[in-house]
């Protein structure tokens, strides 16, 4: 159940990103795009960027845990990707700008909305 809250935060978040961030767009339908690519997201964050979190740990210190921005960019980026590759629709990223600025506005909308939901 909580998997299904998250995934709902998830493409809260990534329906506002769409709207607000002007790199991002939707592809294979306005309403389901956000969904898959939170779909594909929620997956890659649970198995993808745990991994990766441990490997950038030197740089993560080194920045003072900034990197981790740049971790959630390139988790996005490769969300984006696979949601439009296995299941045709998503969102397109134009540049790793527009994915840093809709990591950010996703992370803070999925926030907002799980602490609504009572999501850890």
């Amino acid at each position: 159940m909580e998997f299904l809250g998250t995934w709902l935060a998830l493409a809260c978040g990534c329906g506002v990103a769409v709207w607000l961030v002007p790199g991002i767009e939707a592809v294979g339908g306005a309403t389901l795009a956000p969904v898959f690519c939170a779909l594909a997201l929620a997956l890659v964050n649970a198995t993808i960027k745990p991994i990766m979190s441990v490997l950038s740990l030197p740089l993560t210190i080194v920045t003072l845990g900034l990197f981790s921005l740049v971790l959630n960019a390139l988790m996005l980026e490769l969300a984006s990707y696979l949601s439009r590759n296995v299941f045709h629709a998503g969102i397109t990223i134009s540049s790793f700008g527009a994915a840093f600025v809709g990591s950010i506005i996703i992370s803070f909308v999925a926030m907002i909305v799980g602490g609504i939901l009572g999501i850890e």
